[in-house]
């Protein structure tokens, strides 16, 4: 059973990311996309690629659960995010929003489904913490980082705040550490300069799903 489950969270996946591909680009449009004439942001195979493999991580995490949705939800909505910060350093209110809106209903039928109410309230509080932290550092550094981080960090500490704590600070730094990585390698090869705006959301998308799947 393990097995079709993982080639279906696979093959979902990778239709879910084509999906996500097209929709990018009406929705980068909106948010500045200059080539909003093409049919996909970023193009075959990434897009599937991308898609299952995400889908195939979490599901492997966290098995047939009730909790799984809310993870697989994550990974569309995060794809949409990356996709469209990279290409236009903006993350849209209303995908973030829309986000945030799934990942509640979802966290909140796991929490029904398995009791674990303890888990959604830390979870609520993991997402004020994680938007307050990232909101300090926006105000102190607003060169760094926009509203739209501390909008996505919020989202992304439910997930992390669902977990427990240590995986909040954890997905965190993580997020943070992949930013930095990215920056000094597109430095080292001469694709940035220290004063290059760089997306921050998918830095922050990835360190949480590898924070979720080291716990």
């Amino acid at each position: 059973m393990t097995g079709v489950l993982l080639v279906l969270a696979a093959l979902a996946g990778a239709a879910a990311g084509r999906v996500v591909d097209s929709l990018a680009v009406p929705v980068g449009a909106r948010a500045g996309l200059r080539d909003a004439t093409a049919e996909r942001a970023v193009g075959a195979p990434w897009g599937e690629l991308a898609g299952a493999l995400g889908a195939l991580a979490v599901t492997a995490r966290f098995g047939w659960s009730a909790q799984l949705p809310a993870w697989l939800w994550l990974v569309g909505v995060g794809l949409l995010l990356a996709v469209v910060d990279l290409r236009t350093l903006r993350l849209p209110n209303r995908v973030v929003l829309t986000g945030v809106v799934g990942a509640v209903v979802l966290l909140t039928g796991a929490a029904a489904a398995d009791d674990a109410w303890p888990a959604l309230a830390r979870a609520a509080l993991g997402g004020g913490v994680a938007f307050g932290v990232l909101l300090v550092l926006a105000l102190v550094a607003p060169s760094g980082m926009g509203m739209g981080d501390v909008k996505l960090a919020g989202m992304l500490g439910l997930y992390l705040g669902w977990l427990g704590w240590p995986e909040l600070v954890t997905g965190l730094f993580l997020g943070f550490g992949v930013q930095a990585v990215l920056g000094l390698a597109l430095i080292a090869v001469r694709r940035a300069g220290r004063k290059t705006e760089l997306p921050f959301g998918p830095a922050l998308i990835v360190g949480t799903l590898v924070a979720a799947l080291l716990s």
